[in-house]
């Protein structure tokens, strides 16, 4: 069967070309019983607008790019964060009948293409997730003069909208926890270091450590379970009298636990272990792990939210969400 046409749709309405265009283009200068009519035309025809057709007249894709600075492999790892945020962004999107479009950028290479499918055209807004270092992806977006936003704080110098939460406070709770429960020598492992939430998780840790007469003691990881298992070795050989633990978030935390079961250390008798974000898995380990509960999804629709405002002309001001401890038996 052969795809209706404009005219095909003008002469069963009985208007001109350019006023079904109008109306299949939601163009306001159309009488609405003259609309009415014209909308009852195309669901009798099945007309389909052509959506390159109407890019050309509105200048506008109705897509939205998600782009993951991660690679692959990352990203459909067992880390839950990465698949979260895009069914939650992806399901107010498409709420607001606007398509994802998924990119990552986990290398040189893919950087270079993603700059070049924005600067085409192709999307009418940016998400970005997942910012390691001086990233030159976010400052590059920005000169394209596309409205974008980032799913955290961005780890560089750059005019670019936010949507994050408490991590310093939400680290500095889980801490003031260990201490009040009467923990004396509390480690961390701490989250990548060129990350905004490695870096602030670990200065609400070193705040509260800083106010007490307990010092510091720091093994970094990569916000992989395997990193986690690591970084408690390497903490056990530091201070074996260790006897509390933050960790950066839940997946190094399962790891801690495992490090902690194989060096023969009870949770939380002999030490205590507290995450951060309060995956699913959270509330399975062997002990239930205490965590600081984000607000993922919140995060995401407030991301999403965030950017259909800037391109309908809204506020570009940073939103900084609350935080949670969560108390199970690991502390």
């Amino acid at each position: 069967m052969k795809r209706p046409t404009l005219e095909a749709v003008a002469a069963r309405a009985g208007v001109s070309r350019a006023t079904v265009s109008r109306v299949v283009n939601g163009q306001p200068t159309v009488a609405p019983g003259i609309r009415d009519v014209v909308m009852r035309a195309v669901e009798e025809l099945g007309y389909v607008p052509n959506a390159a057709a109407r890019t050309l007249v509105n200048q506008r894709t109705d897509s939205i790019a998600l782009v993951v600075s991660e690679s692959p492999t990352r990203v459909f790892s067992d880390d839950p964060m990465f698949s979260t945020v895009i069914r939650t962004a992806s399901a107010e999107l498409e709420a607001a009948d606007k398509q994802v479009v998924l990119m990552l950028t986990g290398s040189a290479r893919s950087h270079a293409r993603v700059e070049r499918y924005i600067a085409g055209g192709h999307v009418d807004g940016v998400m970005i997730i997942s910012m390691h270092g001086a990233d030159p992806l976010p400052a590059a977006i920005t000169r394209m003069r596309v409205p974008v936003v980032s799913y955290g704080r961005p780890a560089v110098p750059v005019d670019l909208p936010y949507v994050d939460n408490d991590n310093v406070g939400g680290a500095a709770t889980a801490v003031r926890h260990l201490i009040e429960s009467g923990r004396r020598r509390i480690a961390t492992v701490a989250g990548p270091q060129d990350m905004i939430g490695g870096q602030d998780r670990l200065a609400g840790y070193r705040n509260v450590m800083q106010g007490s007469d307990r010092r510091s003691i720091v093994a970094v990881g990569d916000f992989t379970r395997e990193s986690g298992a690591v970084a408690m070795r390497q903490l056990l050989e530091d201070d074996p009298a260790l006897d509390a633990v933050f960790v950066a978030n839940d997946l190094m935390a399962i790891g801690a636990l495992q490090a902690l079961r194989q060096a023969g250390r009870r949770v939380p008798d002999d030490v205590a272990v507290v995450g951060f974000d309060d995956i699913e898995a959270a509330r399975y380990t062997e002990p239930p792990l205490t965590t600081v509960r984000q607000p993922v999804v919140e995060q995401a629709t407030a991301m999403v939210r965030l950017l259909l405002g800037l391109a309908s002309g809204g506020p570009a001001d940073p939103i900084i969400l609350p935080t949670d401890l969560v108390v199970r038996e690991s502390a």
